[in-house]
């Protein structure tokens, strides 16, 4: 159903950080190509790629970026930033399916957006994470139990409005934007807690029309990666850089999860109530500080 865009142009640059899944790396490009309205340019960061992900990619023409090693999500997005041709930069997981009509629904909404100062994210429907801004709906969570056809047929009948606080990927910002902010933090690697760290980057830099599409829906297999890394202390990480929790910011400062609403979306908290969260939040890092075991958090400088 690929619509060929004014001269051949494509649309969205499509950016895919992957780590030896390349089974269901091969499931999501391919949902791209069959599922997308227009053209795109599809990017791979190849994490190692053992698994025959290098190869698999070159042969099938894709631009990519490689790395020996695993190098988690953050430097692999901004690497691959270097290869972006268009001017909207979307990042998509490797185990996600993009559904029929995905990006024609964001563009629709990028088209009647102002100017470029948006942050908008595709509706996800996943088996199991609860969450109030996706669609919790089991198809599968490995390639041998996804049930493809059923998905096709049903995945909107599931009735969802459009939500505030995009976050999650897919995402989709004009390049400029991306640029603005500095694309990744590459000191929240492998990436933990890069979602959010992201997005109150945008929001410090005024972006506040931070809208999940329900119209634009992908297929979450969950996980596939993340359960096989050692993790960043990214929810520390979030509250020492920032000043609050993610879960304060993204319920004071992006209402996430609720029925978009222009008003709402531009709202901001009380002095009052801000100012009690945040000395719970204040009370929360120096109990962190005073309790956790900082080991974890320096295996990144090991290698050097």
């Amino acid at each position: 159903m690929t619509e060929k865009n004014d001269n051949n142009r494509q649309l969205f640059s499509i950016l895919i950080p992957t780590w030896n899944n390349l089974e269901f790396l091969k499931v999501c490009v391919d949902s791209i190509r069959k599922n997308s309205t227009y053209s795109h340019q599809i990017i791979i960061h190849v994490n190692d790629g053992s698994d025959g992900t290098r190869q698999w990619v070159a042969e099938q023409g894709l631009d990519y970026t490689a790395t020996d090693g695993n190098v988690g999500v953050c430097l692999a997005m901004n690497m691959m930033r270097s290869k972006v041709k268009t001017d909207y930069i979307l990042f998509i997981n490797d185990d996600m399916y993009a559904l029929p009509g995905w990006d024609a629904a964001l563009y629709d909404e990028i088209k009647r957006q102002p100017d470029n100062r948006f942050f908008l994210s595709a509706t996800t429907i996943q088996p199991h994470t609860p969450n109030k801004a996706v669609i919790n709906a089991d198809y599968g969570d490995t390639i041998q139990t996804f049930r493809e056809a059923d998905l096709l047929r049903e995945y909107m009948s599931y009735e969802a409005p459009d939500w505030l606080g995009s976050t999650l990927p897919p995402n989709i910002v004009h390049r400029d934007i991306w640029d603005l902010v500095g694309g990744y933090s590459v000191e929240l690697s492998p990436g933990m807690y890069s979602d959010p760290d992201f997005t109150a980057k945008l929001w410090l830099c005024g972006i506040r029309r931070m809208k999940g599409v329900s119209a634009s829906r992908v297929y979450h297999f969950e996980t596939k990666s993340t359960t096989r890394i050692r993790k960043n202390m990214g929810q520390m990480q979030f509250l020492l850089k920032w000043g609050m929790t993610n879960g304060t910011f993204r319920r004071l400062f992006t209402h996430n999860g609720s029925p978009y609403s222009e008003t709402l979306a531009a709202a901001m908290p009380t002095k009052a109530k801000l100012r009690g969260e945040l000395i719970r939040c204040r009370m929360k890092a120096l109990y962190w500080l005073m309790t956790k075991d900082f080991g974890p958090a320096w295996k990144a400088w090991e290698k050097f």
